[in-house]
């Protein structure tokens, strides 16, 4: 019996289609939390679906948690859609033993690309970080895990504006240089907001001799309270030049929203220009503002 090839989705590398040139864009959703969070999730993939992003990824919850639905919602990516998914798996809570479990379950459901993260601390970004008994202490050795156990392209965290546990930008530069040459293939940065952050980021990593693909991360602002959830997440504050002019139409949601879109896209269109591979896209389940900025940025599908 002929074996019939593999969909294109299920076969994609991420490296490969960042080397073609192309500015890549993708999606970032997180599992949803109930039934309707589900229904307006899947709405949004199949909006954004006909953008033809070059991939989705798909979180674990804070500290690891949600490690189910996530790893439920890559499979239904990957086997009821034309996306290519990459699946996030993080240190936090994992026995090497069950990481091993993991990767070999995404394997066998036709996931190809892995972003490995060590994870935020169980207890929150205030709380000191602890690994699990049998587990792993940091992203590079979950990068050399995944690459001993399946023929996957890893990526992994970059951070622009400084990871809250880091003493300094070249410290960062350092860590991302290491998970590289542990095997990481691409990065992709936490949200920030300024071309500076990323420049200053991609510049400290080409200067250690490290050509590792960075695609910055974006967050469409669409209301004035996702401000302050925005400068919990990441662990800094957002940049005043940001702030002020989402605060002069606070009492507007439509005009905060605009403005958010427009905030997002001016981000985007100078971060194309500088030569970043792409744009991912964090979307918090919604496609409308997203596909905005997409629009704005007058790029075709990107596969």
């Amino acid at each position: 019996m002929r074996t019939l090839p593999r969909p294109e989705h299920l076969t994609r590398s991420i490296p490969e289609a960042l080397a073609q040139g192309k500015p890549s864009i993708s999606f970032e959703f997180f599992p949803p939390k109930d039934d309707a969070g589900e229904t307006a999730l899947w709405e949004a993939i199949r909006d954004l679906e006909k953008t033809r992003p070059t991939f989705v990824s798909v979180t674990y919850g804070a500290g690891g948690s949600s490690r189910d639905r996530t790893i439920r919602m890559t499979d239904r990516l990957s086997q009821e859609t034309t996306l290519t998914a990459l699946a996030h798996l993080t240190c936090v809570g994992h026995s090497v033993a069950e990481l091993r479990q993991i990767v070999g379950h995404f394997a066998a459901v036709g996931v190809r690309n892995v972003l490995a993260l060590r994870g935020d601390p169980q207890g929150g970004l205030d709380q000191p970080w602890q690994s699990h008994p049998q587990g792993l202490d940091h992203a590079e050795q979950l990068v050399a895990l995944v690459r001993e156990l399946a023929p996957m392209t890893v990526g992994v965290a970059a951070f622009p504006d400084r990871h809250p546990e880091s003493p300094s930008l070249d410290h960062d530069a350092d860590i991302l240089v290491r998970k590289a040459q542990a095997g990481a293939e691409f990065a992709i940065t936490q949200f920030f907001f300024t071309r500076e952050a990323y420049a200053v980021l991609r510049d400290r990593v080409v200067a250690r001799g490290c050509d590792l693909p960075i695609i910055p991360g974006l967050m469409p602002v669409t209301n004035v309270k996702q401000l302050a959830r925005m400068t919990q997440l990441s662990g800094q504050p957002v940049p005043r030049s940001v702030t002020e002019r989402l605060e002069a139409v606070a009492d507007d949601p439509v005009a905060v929203r605009a403005v958010g879109v427009e905030i997002a896209t001016e981000l985007a269109q100078q971060l194309l220009a500088d030569g970043a591979p792409g744009i991912h896209f964090i979307t918090m389940n919604r496609s409308t503002a997203t596909l905005q900025v997409w629009d704005n940025l007058g790029l075709e599908a990107a596969q």
